[in-house]
């Protein structure tokens, strides 16, 4: 399970350097140009981009800081604040999309004029931001939450910005205000659906839930065809880090067993969870004839 080892995360950080360099950039164009034409469809935009050079700068300072040692107070080291950094980029996001709704209300209400052929060129360069930045995450955008993040976020961005140069062209035809927080308010609700569930599996990784794409049922089997395993029981797993996994669990075997045969099942047993990545996992070895106190679970 190559692919879930920290070096592949490590790789990632000339990718974020760009992305937030040119996402930065553009930032200061649209909110240039927003201001100045008085639109709220690229202001709204360039606050959603602004949202996501934090969130960018956020996960590359979880991705260093993941990397130190483990000490007396952390003795598993910070491998936990790249899930963190991932529940407050979530909610970052969340906040931008709030203000996004608010200020598109408010204008529809008061609808004033924007300029839709500076709204279309502006945008432009925007798809093809996004679209570049995403590009940098989109081969590793399985294996890291925040890697997956960092690509929804920009992928999304690059669909919103396509949005706004339709808004823009249907504005210089038609001349209708209300377009431009009409697509504010689509850019919410296509930044919502896209990280959704981003925020869930990282609410849930906080909350130190089994990890998706794992399951207990299939553990409980794997173990159960080590020839000696006579039962499991007392399971645990969750999220170390967004890209490792830890486990716990008591092991029963034959009583008649030695150690030997009990070093040679647990081995194998970490083995197999390697490939359901679950990278650190404590066995606890049990004989067939202890009554232990956690076997309901």
């Amino acid at each position: 399970m190559s692919s879930n080892h920290h070096p592949e995360v490590t790789n990632l950080n000339k990718a974020f350097r760009i992305g937030i360099i040119l996402n930065a950039a553009f930032v200061v164009i649209e909110f240039g140009a927003g201001f100045y034409y008085n639109s709220l469809a690229l202001l709204s935009d360039a606050g959603h981009n602004l949202s996501d050079v934090a969130s960018l700068g956020l996960s590359l300072f979880a991705f260093k800081i993941s990397k130190a040692k483990s000490n007396e107070r952390f003795t598993y080291g910070y491998n936990k604040s790249t899930i963190l950094a991932s529940l407050v980029n979530a909610v970052i996001l969340l906040i931008a999309v709030g203000s996004i709704g608010w200020e598109a209300i408010q204008r529809f209400m008061r609808p004033e004029e924007t300029k839709g052929s500076v709204i279309s060129i502006v945008a432009g360069i925007g798809i093809v931001i996004n679209a570049v930045s995403a590009l940098l995450f989109f081969r590793n955008r399985e294996k890291d939450l925040n890697v997956k993040g960092a690509y929804l976020h920009m992928a999304t961005d690059a669909l919103v910005s396509v949005g706004v140069v339709i808004a823009g062209i249907i504005i210089m035809y038609t001349g209708l205000p209300w377009i431009d927080p009409l697509i504010s308010l689509l850019i919410m609700g296509v930044v919502i659906y896209g990280t959704w569930n981003l925020l869930m599996e990282s609410l849930r990784l906080t909350l130190d839930a089994v990890p998706e794409k794992i399951e207990l049922d299939k553990i409980k089997q794997a173990a159960l065809r080590i020839h000696g395993v006579k039962d499991i029981h007392h399971v645990h797993v969750w999220g170390m880090s967004t890209t490792r996994n830890a486990l716990t669990a008591h092991v029963v075997i034959d009583s008649d067993d030695s150690l030997h045969v009990a070093e040679k099942i647990k081995h194998e047993l970490k083995h197999e969870l390697e490939h359901m990545n679950i990278q650190h996992a404590t066995l606890e070895i049990e004989s067939s004839d202890e009554n232990c106190e956690d076997n309901h679970n």
